[in-house]
């Protein structure tokens, strides 16, 4: 637990771990609120031109200097797909539209939910946002050096869905 984790958010008393539903959550000792952790949400969008794939090199602190696909976290109320977009513009200068749901990606003990769109582009200037140190398109067969070994699983799982057997090593 964070220190702004530990006090009960309905009565104010200090939290406790314990079991419950077979997992350990902070509980309540006074009133019983359970506190569940939700995932957080984020959405990413697979933009190629001729074939290639765009890439951002990432300059936040998770993954500084490696590969990404464009995209972060949706903000609550927004669309999924306009949040993927945005990033995308966020990120790259690039408008884009989604044009179809790659699949949703998730792991075991980990927070993030990821949502992946295929997109095409519709204007904008390619140039590296404030969260990015450079950004490029690279060949389905010499990807960069990613942070995140699931942009690779989507991107097969794209490439799978254009029946191209083609696939980052």
């Amino acid at each position: 637990m964070t220190d702004n984790d530990k006090f009960c958010p309905s009565c104010g008393t200090r939290l406790t771990l314990r079991e419950d539903e077979g997992q350990t959550r902070p509980v309540c000792p006074k009133c019983g609120r359970v506190m569940y952790y939700d995932p957080k949400l984020a959405a990413t969008c697979v933009v190629e031109r001729e074939g290639r794939t765009l890439f951002v090199q990432r300059a936040m602190p998770t993954g500084y200097g490696l590969w990404s696909l464009p995209g972060g976290y949706v903000d609550r109320g927004e669309l999924v797909e306009d949040a993927a977009a945005r990033e995308v513009y966020e990120e790259t200068g690039l408008e884009v539209v989604t044009a179809g749901l790659i699949g949703v990606f998730s792991q075991a003990q980990h927070p993030v939910v990821v949502v992946a769109y295929s997109a095409t582009e519709t204007g904008g200037e390619l140039i590296a946002g404030p969260e990015c140190l450079d950004l490029g398109f690279f060949a389905p067969g010499a990807p960069p050096p990613l942070a995140f070994p699931r942009d690779a699983e989507i991107i097969r799982r794209k490439r799978d869905m254009s029946g191209n057997a083609s696939h980052l090593s």
